[in-house]
């Protein structure tokens, strides 16, 4: 049997969980689903680009001005939900930033205005 003093903390924490949930979705990188996307500023801010897939030759306005990231693939079996960074075209030289799936980094400064390729993979 469930006591009125208990069933008003857990209404309480409930209220205050949904209410915390619902703040960070709010705060949360506006990427497109299946995407990985990669902005000119910290904080998801600036000039957002979004790919579905690879690119081994960044173009302007994100190359090397990239500042925080967010990976928003599709996961499953078998997928590449992934996204490695590189610092150099072709994919090729230091990986700046790997995200898993569903991650999203607000700044990092290793990989800040360092980004010019990047890849799908199956793990970091």
């Amino acid at each position: 049997m469930i006591t009125k003093p208990t069933a008003v903390l857990a209404a309480t924490l409930l209220a205050i969980g949904t209410a915390l949930a619902a703040s960070g979705t709010s705060q949360a990188a506006s990427c497109p689903s299946g995407q990985f996307c990669a902005w000119t500023d910290a904080d998801f801010g600036g000039q957002r680009t979004n790919w579905s897939g690879d690119d081994h030759d960044w173009e302007d306005p994100i190359q090397d001005q990239d500042s925080s990231w967010a990976n928003h693939g599709i996961s499953g079996p078998g997928i590449k939900d992934h996204v490695q960074v590189y610092e150099n075209p072709g994919l090729i030289g230091f990986g700046t930033v790997c995200l898993g799936p569903g991650q999203e980094i607000n700044s990092n400064s290793w990989g800040n205005d360092s980004g010019d390729s990047h890849t799908w993979k199956m793990e970091c």
